[in-house]
């Protein structure tokens, strides 16, 4: 999809979305300083052109019961791209990785992998990781505490 140029306007309107999806078309224009239907035009044609994606709800993760955050790096045998497909599909499937990045160092892939303790964080490990042909590597890492979390981009 072309990339639409966003003026101050949809800028304003992306940042009050940012922090209220849910705020009434209403309140949005006199935020921003439109009439109601020029606004929601312009967030019409923001969502038409893949600048908004969606809208979800976030949730706490440690009061829904998934409090354990791990990241794991993975390196597979062999960087081709039918293994790269096989690994990014058998990802995808598994509910308990929020994030999965292709990245370029050491490891091949980086996963954000939310559990609601240890040991169903090993059964992650052992029963599907592990399982999923081509990978070589696995190196967890345990958060302690989450310092900083945005969703919002920087507009």
């Amino acid at each position: 999809m072309p990339n639409l140029k966003l003026d101050d306007i949809d800028r304003r309107i992306l940042l009050e979305l940012q922090s209220n999806a849910r705020i009434s078309n209403v309140e949005l224009s006199k935020l921003v300083g439109l009439s109601t239907s020029p606004c929601l035009r312009r967030v019409k044609a923001l969502e038409a052109h893949g600048v908004i994606e969606g809208y979800v709800s976030l949730l706490n993760q440690s009061a829904v019961g998934y409090p354990v955050s791990v990241f794991v790096n993975v390196t597979l045998e062999r960087q081709v791209e039918p293994s790269l497909e096989h690994f990014e599909a058998a990802i995808k499937e598994r509910p308990e990785v929020v994030e999965c990045y292709l990245m370029t160092g050491d490891a091949d892939y980086l996963l954000r992998v939310v559990t609601k303790d240890l040991e169903s964080y090993e059964r992650f490990l052992v029963d599907h990781l592990t399982r999923i042909p081509g990978v070589s590597s696995i190196k967890s890492s345990f958060s302690l505490k989450q310092v900083s979390f945005r969703t919002a981009l920087p507009l």
